[in-house]
């Protein structure tokens, strides 16, 4: 029975070099001259630090454009919730990995709902789509490309 999988994951290595690309951009800008900007990756967040709020909204930006120079859709990072005191201000972007099960409910149900001939089930953190005919998953996968769904998908692991 044909069946592929429906993840959301991220090349780490396309992410760290992105956050890489970003630091040296923020060491060599004139506006960042003298301050303590930076990013910084620990797994599955990048935390921003700057001198004030403004320079975090300009980092941003600047992170946003490395990821999207990367391939790396910006609509898997989220921002927490801004910190600043007097001398420091930072905020933590988490990087989403993988679908999470609400997401998967929902990709199934949008599946029903088309009336597509193919069955859905999570497994971890991606769904797995079964058909009877490959056709049907062609359908499937074109019908998930066309979604406005929160998260980028990627289809692996297509089996006849």
């Amino acid at each position: 029975m044909p069946s592929f999988d429906v993840v959301s994951e991220i090349d780490p290595h396309e992410l760290n070099n992105a956050v890489d690309q970003a630091n040296r951009e923020v060491q060599t800008r004139f506006d960042f001259k003298g301050s303590n900007a930076s990013f910084t990756l620990e797994k599955e967040e990048i935390k921003l630090v700057s001198n004030s709020e403004f320079s975090i909204k300009q980092m941003q930006d600047i992170l946003l454009s490395k990821l999207s120079k990367r391939q790396i859709d910006p609509r898997v990072i989220s921002y927490d919730e801004l910190e600043s005191n007097l001398h420091e201000a930072r905020i933590k972007a988490k990087i989403a990995n993988g679908i999470s099960t609400e997401l998967a409910k929902k990709i199934i149900k949008l599946m029903k709902d088309a009336k597509l001939k193919v069955q859905g089930s999570i497994q971890g953190e991606q769904v797995r789509v079964n058909g009877k005919q490959r056709d049907d998953l062609q359908a499937a996968i074109q019908f998930l490309k066309q979604q406005d769904l929160e998260l980028p998908l990627q289809f692996t692991n297509f089996r006849d």
